[in-house]
């Protein structure tokens, strides 16, 4: 006759103990979290932390002139800002100036550093296209002489 409880539940077989050899397969155990801390690490860990570092440059970088938007979507143009201190007086409309914290900047709306540094690429590029423009027509003037 078929003990229909051996189809439902399987034997426990008794495993024997691994005496003092047990070193190596602790380690591999612990690889599999190994890895998915490496992986998180490179995939979310990095890049925050990079953004983290842009964020703060560009708020060291903040200028007289510049457009914000603070946490609590107010937009204003910066009038007053001291390196050394936390406030920054903003314009927010005509004659009406607030003091905000600068940690509360969240967005750089316009800023003339980056306008500055677009401006100065505009002009390397330029000179680069001059001298190019130059060196090809030299190359030409070159080859016309030769020819003859």
């Amino acid at each position: 006759m078929i003990n229909f409880m051996d189809l439902f539940i399987t034997p426990a077989y008794a495993q024997s103990a691994g005496g003092g050899g047990g070193g190596t397969a602790t380690i591999m155990s612990l690889l599999p979290f190994i890895g998915i801390f490496l992986v998180f690490y490179f995939i979310v860990i990095m890049p925050q932390q990079k953004k983290a570092k842009q964020v703060r440059e560009k708020m060291k970088a903040l200028r007289r002139g510049d457009k914000i938007v603070t946490a609590g979507g107010i937009v204003g143009k910066i009038v007053r800002n001291q390196e050394d201190s936390d406030q920054m007086e903003v314009e927010i409309a005509s004659n009406v100036r607030v003091m905000v914290v600068r940690s509360t900047v969240t967005t750089i709306l316009e800023s003339k550093v980056q306008t500055e540094n677009t401006q100065s690429k505009i002009k390397n590029q330029g000179k680069k296209e001059a001298k190019e423009n130059k060196a090809v027509t030299l190359d030409k003037a070159d080859e016309t002489v030769k020819a003859e």
